[in-house]
């Protein structure tokens, strides 16, 4: 049942939502940012998938992985090399990022040492 309200008891305070301030060039260009460094991280998988596919095809598919591990373990640093601030992107961004790296590599990679292309 309603609980009723005596008749010299306050009423509460009304609570009123107030958004926050949104600026929206800044949205913007940590996206674009975002998007670049996803651009470069695709270009150098698939630039190491082709170069492990010819280490493997001359030497041991375990050169090939040492590859993409270094190159994996690297790429703060060399997105430092080309300009581009890796603290400036998310956490959550970076990590798809690494993901995209290895996947994409590992397919390239895949291809490079199969008939087509060995």
């Amino acid at each position: 049942m309603a609980k009723k309200r005596k008749v010299g008891e306050p009423k509460e305070p009304e609570y009123e939502f107030v958004p926050p301030e949104f600026d929206e060039k800044e949205y913007i260009y940590k996206d674009l940012y975002g998007t670049k460094v996803t651009i470069i991280c695709a270009v150098l998988a698939v630039i190491v998938g082709i170069c492990a596919g010819c280490i493997t095809n001359m030497w041991s598919w375990l050169g090939g992985l040492l590859l993409l591990v270094v190159v994996l373990l690297g790429m703060k640093q060399f997105l430092t090399l080309l300009r581009f601030d890796a603290e400036l992107v998310e956490t959550k961004t970076m990590l798809g990022n690494y993901i995209l790296y290895i996947l994409l590599a590992l397919g390239v990679w895949t291809l490079m040492v199969n008939p087509p292309f060995v």
